[in-house]
């Protein structure tokens, strides 16, 4: 199985400054909630792109085209009102866009006699990921904030490597980026809940932003191989 999977973030946006420790566990406390609730558009999303066929809209390069200009459109739009409560819609209506993307994907994999057990444990997988990342996160205590530059360009050769893929068709290659993704992004997410922790982002908007296209990543990722490796055709 091969599909397209081309990772996305907002890091290049930037941070803002500490503050307090009331502060930032307020932020953190209004991230994870906002982050549980974003989650409802994406698999509403997801749904309708698979029961109606909008799914195949996004599947090869006419596909990456619409999906990059949407997402970076919805990602400027997010930051530029992410101080107002319009910030919030705009995101959730990113999260339900990010779940027609992914709902090409999911009907692939729905496809496989056993499809409808991948994509419960690629969503168990990125769940425990969470976990981990978010645990971490409380019990170091160094700064994490050199991560940065590494990650950020690990992510420009995933989306390069992503989108050269597309064209060649490599199942491979897919399994290659698939992997490497899970990784970078895991580490991301440590990175984007410690900034939040550290007080290095203090809008909870844009952190639940950072950490719901880890999220999204790790859960595309680990549902592609899941698909490669372990997809039960008829």
């Amino acid at each position: 199985m091969s599909d397209n999977i081309t990772p996305l973030n907002n890091h290049a946006f930037g941070n803002a400054v500490g503050t307090s420790a009331v502060e930032r566990n307020r932020v953190l406390r209004n991230t994870y909630v906002l982050l549980a609730v974003s989650l409802l558009p994406t698999v509403l999303g997801a749904y309708l792109g698979v029961s109606t066929g909008l799914s195949r809209v996004f599947s090869g390069w006419m596909g990456l085209i619409v999906m990059m200009a949407g997402a970076f459109g919805f990602i400027y739009a997010i930051e530029k009102t992410k101080n107002s409560s319009k910030g919030v819609y705009v995101l959730l209506g990113f999260t339900l866009f990010m779940g027609l993307v992914m709902s090409s994907l999911i009907a692939r994999v729905l496809g496989f006699r056993n499809g409808a057990s991948l994509v419960m444990t690629a969503f168990g997988g990125t769940a425990g990921v969470f976990f981990v990342m978010a645990t971490l996160a409380t019990t170091i205590k160094r700064d994490l904030s050199g991560m940065s530059k590494w990650l950020f360009w690990g992510a420009v050769v995933l989306m390069l490597g992503s989108i050269i893929n597309v064209f060649v068709g490599s199942t491979m290659g897919m399994a290659a980026i698939s992997t490497l993704a899970i990784g970078i992004f895991s580490a991301y997410m440590l990175y984007d809940i410690k900034q939040v922790i550290d007080g290095g982002e203090t809008n909870y908007i844009s952190a639940t932003l950072a950490i719901y296209l880890d999220l999204i990543n790790i859960f595309q990722s680990l549902l592609s191989l899941l698909g490669i490796f372990g997809g039960e055709k008829d």
